[in-house]
């Protein structure tokens, strides 16, 4: 889920962070894994962007006998997901240029290619479905597969809540003019994803379909509260890291961030949030 090139220079990931929400980040994993036809069998398989492990784990049940490798940027996410499935091989990796293993038939990468910048996101994905096996005419192998999914909720409020809020005046203001260099904060964070024809028309020349749609999560949250941990672990991370650990500036923006995520989310009858969230689905069969 990261990768070496995140929209900021980010200290590293925290995986506990990350996996409190462990069932609902496993909803896309599943659906993405569903797709795939049942008699499907790579021998192969790269886990790109694997995070702690918890996309890794479903691939091992749902293909006990591929062999596995996981590829992260995050030391920490690595640790972790070395330490939680010791028998699958794990190793750090910057997706813009990282090579998968001669024999790969399956590339599965979850929530990791949105935070690519615009200008290397589609061509590090179609390089990356070019290295797999193309399918023969004629021939009995079939050919590689990339699939692969991604937050596709750059204007969702819980999202662009998070640059409004930094680019407002407040202790943080600073610090992240500092680090952005432009006095801009929009390049802070992440940037949005390309359209479907987009997609389509970059990977279709290297394959024989190509496959996508989109699929919006519908998060059942105790409060605008939780809304901020979910955040934590994935989009706030960047600004986070832009700001001292322990100081009032990190402080007042998360409470700010809070304080505008209660007027855009509303409590239900029972109390709740429903936090929505739109993903972006895309496979290729080479």
């Amino acid at each position: 889920m990261s990768t070496s090139t995140p929209a900021v220079r980010a200290s590293d990931w925290s995986p506990d962070q990350y996996l409190l929400f462990a069932d609902a980040r496993n909803r896309p994993v599943n659906d993405l894994l569903t797709f795939l036809r049942p008699d499907y069998s790579p021998r192969r398989i790269v886990d790109l962007g694997c995070g702690p492990g918890n996309s890794t784990a479903l691939l091992a049940i749902r293909f006990p006998g591929a062999s596995i490798t996981g590829v992260d940027s995050s030391p920490a996410m690595i640790s972790k997901a070395r330490a939680t499935l010791p028998e699958i091989s794990f190793a750090e990796a910057d997706l813009r240029t990282h090579k998968p293993p001669f024999g790969t038939d399956l590339l599965f990468a979850n929530a990791v290619f949105q935070w690519l910048r615009r200008d290397e996101r589609i061509p590090t994905i179609a390089r990356l479905l070019r290295t797999l096996p193309q399918q023969r005419e004629g021939g009995n192998e079939s050919g590689g597969v990339l699939a692969f999914q991604m937050p596709d909720n750059y204007h969702e409020p819980s999202h662009r809540l998070i640059r409004e809020t930094a680019a407002s005046e407040g202790p943080w203001r600073e610090f992240f003019e500092k680090l952005s260099g432009t006095g801009s904060v929009d390049k802070l964070g992440r940037d949005d994803i390309e359209s479907f024809a987009e997609y389509y028309d970059a990977l279709k020349p290297h394959c024989r379909a190509v496959e996508t749609w989109n699929t919006t999560y519908v998060h059942v949250l105790d409060g605008p509260r939780e809304i901020v941990e979910w955040a934590k672990g994935t989009g706030l991370q960047p600004f986070l890291n832009a700001l001292p650990a322990d100081g009032v500036a990190r402080e007042a923006f998360l409470a700010e961030y809070q304080r505008r995520l209660e007027k855009e989310y509303p409590p239900t009858g029972d109390g709740k949030v429903l936090l929505m969230y739109p993903r972006r689905f895309v496979v290729a069969f080479r």
